[in-house]
């Protein structure tokens, strides 16, 4: 997958792998943030492999502040639909720290996105918030996002999902 090329706004970069400790560093801060703070299993390794080794899948944007430290970050993949006939970004964490927030990185981390959407003939960005969520909502909402009200995400995991995908099944 290509990484982000330039043009992105103020702030906002690529990340690279010597950022994997305070992107998982984000993650976790996005769990404590979304109450499951226990949830979160990845491990440095998994983002090393996962974002930056051959087989990669996600890509992660990174914020910075104006000291340089990484206070936000967009991991995201491709997704492709048999509607649009195209490809499209998910976007599965945004994060950026309270401390940092009011300044625009979030915004930044959004606006970076649809760029890379647009320059790439892209058709979609998406992503889940969750129902509780109000102050993500509404800047989501005021930047022209808008819920999708007739879609519910489902998830197979666990022991239901070694189940369903076990040898002759």
């Amino acid at each position: 997958m290509a990484e982000a090329g330039p043009g992105l706004p103020a702030g906002v970069r690529a990340a690279t792998p010597a950022d994997v400790p305070d992107v998982l560093r984000l993650i976790r801060a996005l769990a404590e943030y979304e109450r499951e703070p226990d949830a979160v299993v990845t491990t440095e390794a998994d983002l090393h492999r996962w974002v930056f080794g051959d087989d990669a899948v996600a890509r992660v944007l990174v914020a910075d502040s104006a000291e340089g430290a990484v206070v936000g970050m967009a991991l995201w993949f491709r997704t492709y639909s048999t509607w649009t006939g195209v490809p499209g970004i998910y976007l599965e964490d945004l994060y950026v720290e309270p401390a940092a927030r009011g300044g625009g990185l979030g915004k930044a981390l959004l606006t970076a996105l649809a760029r890379i959407a647009v320059d790439r003939g892209y058709r979609r960005v998406e992503w889940a918030v969750l129902d509780w969520n109000t102050p993500s909502i509404e800047f989501y909402e005021a930047l022209g996002a808008r819920p999708m009200q007739e879609w519910t995400t489902y998830r197979l995991t666990g022991p239901a999902l070694a189940e369903l995908g076990a040898p002759g099944t």
